[in-house]
């Protein structure tokens, strides 16, 4: 089976995020005073293969813990959709 995985990591919320303080400080001088608490982080879409989709949330999950994030400063969650 196929999987498609859409992986979306984001800093933690106990620590501060310079690039989102940097886009809520220009969003304000561009006159969107109603933005706030921006927070910016990554997408990441990737194709798995695997037997069955708790082999595949396995897979993904083995990939975000080695390699693709930092878990001293992110945190990840994930969507699998079975691709036809």
């Amino acid at each position: 089976m196929k999987f498609e995985a859409q992986v979306r990591v984001m800093p933690h919320k106990v620590l501060l995020d310079p690039q989102g303080k940097t886009v809520t400080n220009n969003l304000k001088r561009i006159g969107l005073e109603s933005c706030s608490g921006v927070r910016v982080g990554k997408n990441i879409q990737m194709d798995v293969d695997a037997k069955d989709k708790a082999e595949a949330e396995s897979i993904v999950k083995t990939a975000c813990d080695k390699i693709l994030i930092n878990p001293i400063m992110e945190y990840f969650e994930f969507s699998l959709t079975e691709k036809k």
